[in-house]
């Protein structure tokens, strides 16, 4: 029964930590279309050091983000895979950080009235685009996030159930209860086996006359 149950959320936790690392690869493809907008517009790569324009604080932030969903994403499939407690709590640590600073970005919008001028100028423009984007579906918007912090939720829920059921246990049908037997058996008397000598002879006619 525990082996079911490990299995059925071993499942889970992979299905629904595919949904973070989806998210995760649709930001990594949104920050490869700023960056392209970016090279359109200035003649170069965001990336430079060498540039006279100010960072793309916006572009840097997205793509990490991306990155760092694609990692933990990763990272949940082989804490689900193998039920290993290191990597459950590595998974679980990871989840926890992310959840709070996407708890702190949304307190500091809701509750700071000028909240964005914590943020400082974005150069290509894309920060101002993506607030327009929210503001005029919002409701989408906000059926987005809240699905995503649930499904982050229900990971961490997932990876603690899995952490308390423990790693897997195989046990082979044979060997099972060989422990308990061994010392029996070497315990036991020697066997001997008694041939009867007239047996052995009769054998050893009946090959010569086989072989005349």
């Amino acid at each position: 029964m525990v082996r079911v149950l490990r299995s059925c959320i071993q499942s889970i936790l992979k299905l629904v930590n595919s949904v973070i690392g989806m998210a995760g690869l649709a930001m990594i493809l949104y920050s490869a279309w700023m960056i392209r907008v970016w090279q359109r517009k200035m003649g170069e790569l965001p990336f430079g050091h060498d540039s006279d324009y100010p960072p793309p604080w916006f572009i840097y932030m997205f793509l990490g983000l991306g990155v760092a969903f694609c990692v933990i994403t990763c990272l949940g499939h082989v804490a689900a895979e193998t039920a290993n407690g290191c990597c459950l709590h590595l998974y679980m640590v990871f989840v926890v950080l992310l959840i709070m600073l996407e708890a702190a970005v949304t307190v500091d919008v809701f509750v700071n009235q000028d909240w964005e001028k914590d943020f400082p100028k974005d150069p290509s423009g894309s920060f101002d685009q993506f607030k327009n984007f929210i503001r005029s579906n919002y409701e989408m918007c906000k059926w987005v996030g809240l699905s995503l912090v649930s499904v982050q939720g229900l990971s961490l829920l997932l990876a603690m159930i899995l952490k308390a059921l423990g790693p897997h246990q195989y046990y082979d049908s044979d060997d099972e209860y060989a422990p308990d037997r061994v010392p029996l058996l070497r315990n036991a008397p020697p066997h001997y086996v008694v041939v009867d000598p007239g047996y052995v002879h009769g054998n050893d006619a009946w090959r010569r006359q086989t072989n005349r």
